[in-house]
């Protein structure tokens, strides 16, 4: 569920009340944030100039990420469902299953 409850310049994605990205809408370049393991979120900022870490948020497990082309369309999905399943698999089962997750 897309939700803007800090102004409609920053849109918020949630699922069950629980955040898993964040957009700023005026950027000049969109940039999105993801929540992301800390291994793996590190690696990625080594990795891709583009992933660093999350603004404003706890940067040891979000990043933000620029959408300026220069990552592999499919790189930017995973990381999107990467976060979202870090949120879900947080959630209650009864709520997993209501939300037909499945973890892996």
């Amino acid at each position: 569920m897309e939700e803007f409850p800090f102004g409609p310049q920053t849109s918020v994605f949630k699922v069950h009340g629980k955040i898993f990205a964040i957009s700023r809408l005026d950027a000049e370049t969109l940039e999105v944030s993801l929540k992301c393991e800390p291994e793996l979120a590190e690696q990625l900022r080594g990795s891709y100039p583009a992933v660093r870490p999350g603004y404003h948020l706890n940067k040891r497990h979000w990043n933000t990420v620029t959408l300026d082309g220069s990552l592999p369309d499919r790189l930017v999905e995973d990381m999107l469902e990467d976060s979202y399943d870090l949120i879900v698999a947080a959630l209650p089962k009864r709520v997993q299953h209501e939300l037909g997750w499945r973890p892996g």
